[in-house]
């Protein structure tokens, strides 16, 4: 696969906190290692999953050591099975050890986001919806985890409140309605300093039901969110956008998602299907990592 951009800066400003909370004003226990000491190190699959966080594994050695060594028998997305050999590592016993605990947070972390979207991608294999995340990510880490969505087959919906417009029922209820609430969304993009954002900010209306989806294709909403609605409705909605209004919109439906039913919602014929489980409720994969002297 072609590896997912994530900027350098952001990867090694993760590492340097999380080292920092590790190490503080020092490894004690490595202090019971000869600094002389040479040593060699792997990482061990202990489960399947999609293989996630190599540039975050990388940086903490590096900011550790720059001196470590690091050989990958794997790339960033592939699928890799259990008692498989993914790293070695030579360098510094010490290094080694230090370095350990984050750099695998970091792995098995996004490993785990990325093994999950995968599951969620592959679910709906043959339909022409695809699987978004959202903003339900773990705090500090929102950039790690939306690389790691698209690391699994998954899209990214936006980044932050900085980048989008997504209008839900609290902001429709204060604006006055559908069509004043997109009215006043169109007159914030279209503002000189908004619109010249590198980010070009989108607008998208959360529907809960079909009367407000009518009257949001009608004010000319281009991205409109079904939240909540039954299979039925959802159907009805895919119907009016299509034929009423020539496909304007990408329909996206968020709510009650899970493995067992995504697939029921795809085949409704909407475009996108979001989760906040993806980033959210996520179990780390098992990874194991030795180190041997030399």
């Amino acid at each position: 696969m072609n590896k997912p951009f994530i900027p350098p800066a952001e990867v090694a400003e993760d590492v340097r906190a999380a080292l920092a909370e590790d190490i503080g004003t020092g490894d004690l226990t490595a202090l019971m290692i000869e600094p002389t000491q040479q040593a060699h190190g792997h990482v061990i699959a202990r489960e399947s999953a999609i293989l996630c966080g190599q540039p975050w594994f990388d940086e903490a050695f590096k900011q550790v050591d720059p001196n470590v060594t690091i050989t990958w028998n794997v790339k960033e997305g592939d699928r890799i099975e259990p008692n498989q050999v993914l790293v070695e590592m030579r360098g510094a016993a010490r290094s080694l050890v230090t370095a350990e605990r984050t750099a695998l947070n970091f792995l098995q972390l996004l490993s785990g986001t990325a093994t999950t979207v995968n599951t969620y991608v592959q679910a709906i294999a043959g339909t022409k919806t695809h699987v978004v995340d959202s903003r339900k990510t773990i705090p500090g880490l929102r950039l790690a985890q939306k690389y790691a969505v698209r690391v699994g087959g998954g899209a990214n919906h936006r980044v932050g409140l900085y980048d989008g417009i997504l209008i839900k029922e609290n902001h429709i209820a204060t604006a006055g309605g559908v069509t004043a609430a997109l009215k006043d969304a169109y007159a914030i993009v279209a503002a000189p300093d908004v619109a010249a954002r590198p980010e070009a900010p989108f607008i998208q209306i959360e529907v809960e039901r079909l009367d407000q989806l009518t009257e949001a294709l009608q004010a000319g909403a281009k991205m409109v969110l079904l939240d909540n609605m039954t299979h039925e409705q959802i159907a009805e909605a895919v119907r009016i956008n299509r034929d009423q209004f020539n496909g304007q919109a990408v329909l996206e439906v968020s709510g009650n998602v899970s493995l067992d039913n995504i697939r029921s919602y795809a085949e409704l014929g909407v475009d996108r299907i979001s989760s906040g489980s993806l980033t959210k409720h996520i179990r780390a994969t098992d990874y194991s990592m030795r180190v041997n002297a030399v």
